[in-house]
């Protein structure tokens, strides 16, 4: 069983930036794929980003590339989410998610772990 928690979500003003936190325990962190999902009242949850075990091989979704970046520390147990730039239109809680496959995927029903969520706030 693996445990996440993320932190550290707010309320910001757009062209702002954000940098989420996911601490993962139960379960060694370097054998888990990690990504971030999010979601908003009455739509799916939605892919952001993900990255490998490794670290070595990330993806983003198109809306959020060249102004979020995803990476981890395995030393930490955790993975991160650089938000810049932040728009109204990325208002939404924001999931941490993991999973054993040894590379990244964008797939909902792939991943088995789930945090309970953090919300972000764009203000315009």
């Amino acid at each position: 069983q693996v445990q996440l928690v993320e932190s550290g979500g707010g309320l910001v003003q757009a062209g702002d930036s954000l940098r989420l936190s996911c601490a993962a325990s139960g379960r060694t962190f370097s054998s888990l794929a990690m990504g971030w999902f999010r979601q908003t009242p009455g739509k799916e949850r939605e892919f952001v980003a993900a990255i490998s075990r490794s670290g070595g091989t990330t993806g983003y979704v198109d809306s959020v590339k060249g102004r979020f970046t995803i990476s981890r520390d395995n030393a930490k147990n955790s993975v991160y989410l650089q938000m810049n730039s932040l728009k109204p239109e990325d208002t939404a809680v924001y999931y941490c998610a993991a999973t054993p496959r040894r590379y990244y995927t964008d797939s909902y029903g792939d991943y088995d772990y789930w945090g309970q969520g953090t919300q972000v706030t764009v203000s315009s």
